[in-house]
């Protein structure tokens, strides 16, 4: 029997139809893709707890892993806040294996054959998107999806770092924000009065009686199955689905494809709770000495339906002073500034500082890469913070009411926690294992910016669970593998600083 074609194959017939330019470096792109997804994906076995993983012997030099069928898999030693990629094969049963998807089908898991083919697509995509890339120039940008669409890679740490299934390789040069497309955003008119409007709905997106809700064309052409009279010509950011309007502000738009982990569709909720909580967010800020911005949510719509949605927002740009820019935290690497040791560490103050202080009035931040930004003085000194997209922060009512801060009506019951595992968990992990892990690199890089960073925080409960506790991460392969399970699984990951700080 035929196998059917690899998704690396797939893109090459289809490159050399549309870019037969890129189809040479797209191959050349190949090893390197792989290599960068299987050392994601080393990772994860080495470090969340996998059921079938019964057994992890680390060497000098290596890692061997015992599974529950008594095969054994090994590889180098594992460092779980490295972002280069080190692996390059790893040997399951005494066979070599450098391709993930042909990695996850040999080792006969349940659920790993979607899994695979996740995997196959996230390396043929990255590799597609590295074969477009240009070289990065020392000028800074001037426009803010210009910093968006300097990151190539993706998620640092997840093996579906660019797992783009249902887009073919026409739509991936189209909208991919690393492609740098122009995106021409379908404008569906819709009565306002069978829509749920949160916040204000602009002028210049109405017309008459009917609001004009931004809708991505692929979710257009996909979902929707409709065309669109009007349009309006925008910017890809960094998670495609949200985009830089010529006027400034930042729309985020339903998109029913999983990428990376999530379908990402707007819901209905979320539209209904964005006023509530954008204005929340900016009591909270305001408790941080001006260390912090939040974007404000300008407004939300929907016709009843997360296949069709949007929410307008500030651009994060708009919070930079004379000669300053805002950068946001996975691009960073392309400035070069978290070569030096001390910028790091300095930027890691920063980060905690906020991020802690928060924590101890009640909310926890998804502090990743992507929702996460610095404001960067003209000599590239981290001055200030600003986050975007409140949807998955938590917040805790009863720390909350111990600083006298009253918790809002209107805040989705989903967000509110008092359990102190779930909070620290979601900013510890976004935050410490998430942007300060990436900015630094790898594990000896982020111990040295942590050991210098918290060494004036104010000693509180929250900074002693980070200091002497396994780090929590999101176990990003076990999820992708528990197709029955909902909401977030975690792994432990080595603190670097159990063995820094008394």
């Amino acid at each position: 029997m035929d196998r059917p074609p690899t998704a690396e194959a797939e893109v090459a017939a289809e490159l050399s139809g549309l870019r037969p330019d890129l189809a040479p470096r797209y191959a050349a792109a190949l090893p390197g893709a792989r290599s960068a997804v299987l050392t994601r994906l080393w990772r994860a076995l080495a470090h969340e707890p996998l059921p079938w993983v019964t057994g992890r012997e680390p060497g000098r030099d290596h890692l061997t892993l015992r599974l529950a069928d008594g095969r054994l898999l090994s590889g180098p030693r594992a460092d779980p806040y490295a972002t280069a990629a080190y692996v390059t094969e790893v040997r399951l049963g005494g066979v070599a294996y450098d391709d993930p998807a042909r990695l996850m089908t040999a080792l006969r898991v349940p659920h790993g054959g979607g899994f695979a083919a996740e995997l196959g697509h996230s390396a043929a995509s990255l590799a597609l998107s590295r074969a477009a890339r240009e070289p990065v120039s020392r000028d800074w940008p001037t426009h803010d999806w210009e910093w968006e669409q300097r990151v190539v890679d993706g998620h640092p740490f997840h093996p579906n770092c660019r797992s783009r299934p249902g887009f073919s390789v026409a739509e991936q040069l189209a909208y991919g924000p690393e492609h740098r497309p122009v995106v021409r955003l379908g404008l569906v008119p819709v009565p306002a009065g069978e829509c749920l409007v949160s916040g204000v709905w602009p002028d210049e997106l109405r017309d008459g009686e009917r609001l004009l809700i931004p809708v991505h064309p692929w979710q257009a052409a996909h979902v929707l199955k409709r065309s669109c009279e009007r349009e309006l010509p925008a910017r890809p950011l960094m998670s495609l689905r949200t985009l830089a309007l010529p006027c400034g502000p930042h729309v985020k738009t339903s998109l029913s494809a999983r990428l990376t982990s999530s379908v990402r569709d707007i819901s209905v909720g979320s539209v209904a709770a964005s006023a509530a909580l954008s204005a929340f967010a900016e009591t909270l800020a305001a408790r941080t000495d001006g260390l912090l911005h939040v974007t404000r949510t300008l407004g939300a719509a929907t016709p009843d339906s997360p296949e069709l949605a949007a929410v307008l927002r500030e651009s994060p740009a708009v919070y930079a002073g004379p000669g300053e820019r805002v950068v946001p935290v996975a691009a960073l690497a392309t400035t070069g500034l978290p070569g030096s040791p001390g910028w790091t560490a300095e930027f890691a103050r920063l980060a905690l500082t906020v991020g802690l202080r928060l924590l101890e009035s009640g909310v926890a931040l998804e502090a990743h890469g992507q929702n996460l930004l610095v404001v960067l003085s003209a000599s590239g000194a981290p001055l200030r913070l600003v986050y975007r997209d409140l949807a998955d922060i938590r917040v805790g009512p009863t720390r909350l009411a111990r600083h006298g801060v009253a918790l809002p009506d209107g805040l989705p019951a989903r967000i509110l926690t008092d359990e102190e595992t779930a909070l620290r968990r979601k900013l510890f992990g976004s935050l410490v294992a998430g942007s300060l892990a990436a900015t630094a690199g790898s594990a000896a890089a982020l111990r040295a910016a942590l050991d210098t960073a918290v060494r004036d925080l104010p000693r509180t409960p929250d900074l002693a669970a980070l200091c002497e506790r396994p780090l929590p991460a999101k176990a990003l392969t076990l999820m992708r593998l528990s197709p029955g399970s909902s909401g977030d699984q975690w792994a432990e990951l080595p603190n670097p600083l159990v063995s820094q700080v008394n």
